[in-house]
């Protein structure tokens, strides 16, 4: 069994279809306020603008459309955790679809409430167990939707930073699912149990080999916030800048992450 099958935690697949709503209907209300202008305006995402980077969430989702739409695999080959490490590949094909896709759909606010909406009557139309051919690779439903709330809060968290004042808001659950796959993560790319990685209220792991604590106050600490803790994981931020500005507490010769970091971007 990989190191990524062992350590995936389950989520509840109600929950999660909930927060993917919730998030994706967030995002709809905000894009609706946009201006022409602030949706010409850049992102910190290379060349794309706020209209291409709400085309692409609304991608996020419809990618759940996309893989309903094939054939159902016969079996489950990836591991839910074996997902962050396998988007970069993605990258070219995802710029050009997202630029094509931007073109094709002058109003954001119709397409990503159609693709809410149709999510809705996807999902309540197959169960969480059905499996879907993914670019990560065979997973079910219901862990391919955990993958979304990283996208849809990832993004959303793009979203506020290129338009300021816009302040989407995020729903818990879906942040809690987000920073806890992204902390799996970092334990699958550095296995051990020298450094103790705290986000609070959501996530607590062990990584990083070396000698294991067994009781008190582990010697290697690092502890952030969801917010801060997802934007690492992604490359939003920098470890150095992060705990320059004291977004990042790290104690210990083992908790500096610099080097793992980031897990997918």
């Amino acid at each position: 069994m990989s190191p990524a099958k062992k350590r995936t935690r389950s989520y509840d697949p109600a929950k999660i279809r909930t927060a993917v709503l919730a998030q994706l209907g967030n995002v709809r209300r905000a894009a609706g306020t946009l201006t022409p202008e602030q949706l010409a305006s850049p992102t910190r995402l290379g060349e794309w603008t706020v209209r291409e980077l709400v085309a692409h969430i609304g991608t996020a989702v419809t990618a759940v459309h996309r893989s309903l739409d094939l054939p159902e695999p016969a079996r489950q080959d990836v591991a839910l955790l074996d997902w962050p490490f396998a988007t970069v590949a993605d990258a070219p094909a995802v710029d050009d679809f997202t630029r094509g896709l931007a073109g094709r759909h002058p109003d954001l606010d119709a397409y990503l409430a159609d693709a809410e909406e149709s999510l809705r009557e996807r999902l309540d139309a197959h169960p969480s167990t059905r499996l879907l051919r993914t670019d990560a690779g065979a997973l079910s439903l219901a862990d391919y939707l955990v993958t979304r709330t990283v996208e849809l809060v990832v993004h959303t968290d793009d979203l506020n930073a290129a338009v300021p004042g816009l302040d989407v808001p995020f729903d818990r659950q879906a942040l809690a699912a987000a920073t806890r796959l992204l902390a799996d993560a970092l334990a699958v790319k550095a296995p051990g149990g020298a450094t103790e990685v705290r986000v609070p209220p959501y996530a607590v792991v062990q990584c990083v080999a070396g000698p294991r604590h067994t009781r008190g106050t582990p010697p290697n600490v690092v502890e952030t916030d969801p917010l801060t803790w997802v934007r690492l994981a992604t490359g939003r931020l920098e470890w150095k800048d992060a705990v320059a500005d004291a977004k990042v507490s790290a104690s210990g010769e083992r908790a500096d992450l610099t080097e793992l970091l980031p897990l997918m971007s």
